[in-house]
């Protein structure tokens, strides 16, 4: 195993932290150099980059947020001439601007290099074909994959998101070994495989390596189990690089090993903004090391999760991502996040994965019901006994109640990307 390991995956925690030191004071005095918005942001705290002299100083400094860089839409972040970026990729903007993250031609070096390690790290190897069911365009899901994919000497098959059935053509007469997608995509892809009589089981898969959104361990285990492969978890985000930022080994699955060489961690209090101590649960948050179009400096993620020591690598570990602070409903007096419902769903008998929460209004009351699909072929009998199993189970683990519905087979909407999996009617008029 150690031949396969890069040069950084070999350094011990004294040198990587060095490095790490290193990279950090130089994207510190880039930034505040080259972008006006973190030398305002550094002037009004009374810091300068010569003030960070150890990793721990970078807890001084300012956060960053999605906000910031809506606000400096398009190119107010970039840290060098825009003739010097060579790609430009953005959020979808759905709840505002977009955010806009820009990369020169050594960004995207950086970038297919991680991505490359993380599919060496989930067992991908040169010369295997990678799938690559993630949306091209803007979203970072797609070229991201596909540059890795590459850089890793592996063949690429670039299908993007959609047209299920001939996906499943394709990998069929393909026979690609590895698969990148979304997992609720992969729950799609495994209904159009048993619609067209081909048992999952038999195809040429062997790794499938997901991302883009939280999934658990119980859906772990239904797409290892129904498709016979390793599924393995990767993570990312646009405005720190794309997918590749940490990646969850095929050995262990244990975590994601985050990749601090290139973005250094932190878990800090999502009210106060403290950072919390290692194995802590918080949320996530990242400075890069080494970007040069769009450093970000102390970017709050919104995903909550902890950082663990490393296993498979030196490098630490971030838990699989709970949910996200902004996906957290508060529902009369109780938290609950979507995965927890999902954990549910997914043990229920006659009940299939797909499954949406949705949030109305009695009164001054909010009401929560958890939508889900039956399985093919459950009778009433069942499904009756699946909502009120799911009902008593949300109330005893979680602790609150909520209405259950236990739809037809196909009755969501089918994601070619991430699944929406809450649905806020509550300001709606009549809620």
């Amino acid at each position: 195993m150690t031949a396969l390991l890069d040069a950084a995956e070999r350094m011990d925690r004294e040198e990587l932290r060095a490095l790490q030191l290193e990279r950090l004071r130089a994207t510190l005095l880039h930034a505040y150099t080259h972008v006006g918005h973190y030398r305002a942001a550094l002037d009004r705290a009374g810091l300068h980059p010569d003030d960070c002299r150890s990793l721990a100083d970078l807890a001084r400094f300012p956060f960053t947020t999605k906000a910031d860089l809506r606000d400096n839409y398009p190119f107010g972040m970039f840290a060098v001439p825009e003739e010097r970026v060579r790609r430009i990729h953005a959020s979808s903007g759905t709840t505002g601007r977009p955010t806009v993250v820009g990369y020169t031609q050594g960004d995207l070096d950086t970038w297919a290099d991680v991505v490359a390690r993380s599919i060496r790290a989930a067992g991908g190897r040169p010369g295997q074909k990678v799938h690559i069911a993630y949306g091209y365009g803007l979203f970072t899901g797609g070229l991201g994959a596909h540059y890795g994919a590459e850089r890793l000497g592996c063949t690429v098959i670039p299908a993007s998101g959609g047209m299920t059935a001939r996906q499943v053509q394709l990998i069929q007469d393909f026979r690609p070994e590895i698969i990148m997608v979304t997992p609720s995509y992969m729950l799609t892809l495994l209904d159009e495989f048993e619609r067209q009589g081909v048992d999952p089981r038999t195809t040429s898969l062997k790794v499938g390596i997901f991302g883009a959104e939280p999934w658990t361990q119980e859906m772990r285990r239904e797409i290892e189990e129904r498709f016979a492969i390793d599924a393995v978890d990767i993570y990312g985000l646009s405005e720190v690089m794309g997918p590749g930022v940490a990646q969850e080994c095929v050995e262990t699955k244990d975590g994601l090993h985050i990749w601090e060489d290139h973005f250094y961690p932190e878990v800090v209090d999502p009210f106060t903004g403290e950072v919390l101590p290692e194995g802590a649960e918080g949320e996530l948050v990242f400075t890069s090391l080494t970007k040069e179009a769009m450093p970000v400096i102390r970017y709050r993620t919104r995903d909550l999760t902890r950082l663990l020591p490393g296993t498979a690598r030196v490098f630490r570990r971030m838990e699989k991502v709970t949910g996200r602070s902004d996906d957290l409903v508060i529902l009369r007096g109780v938290n609950l996040f979507p995965t927890q419902i999902e954990e549910i769903v997914l043990r229920t008998p006659a009940v299939s994965p797909h499954f949406q929460l949705r949030l109305t209004r009695e009164g001054r009351l909010d009401v929560l019901t958890v939508r889900a699909e039956a399985r093919a072929g459950a009778t009433p009998e069942q499904r009756a006994a699946a909502a009120a199993s799911v009902a008593a189970a949300v109330k005893d683990g979680i602790g609150v109640s909520v209405g259950v519905e236990i739809l037809d087979p196909e009755t969501l909407e089918r994601s070619v990307g991430k699944f929406r999996r809450i649905v806020d009617e509550r300001d709606k008029p009549g809620s």
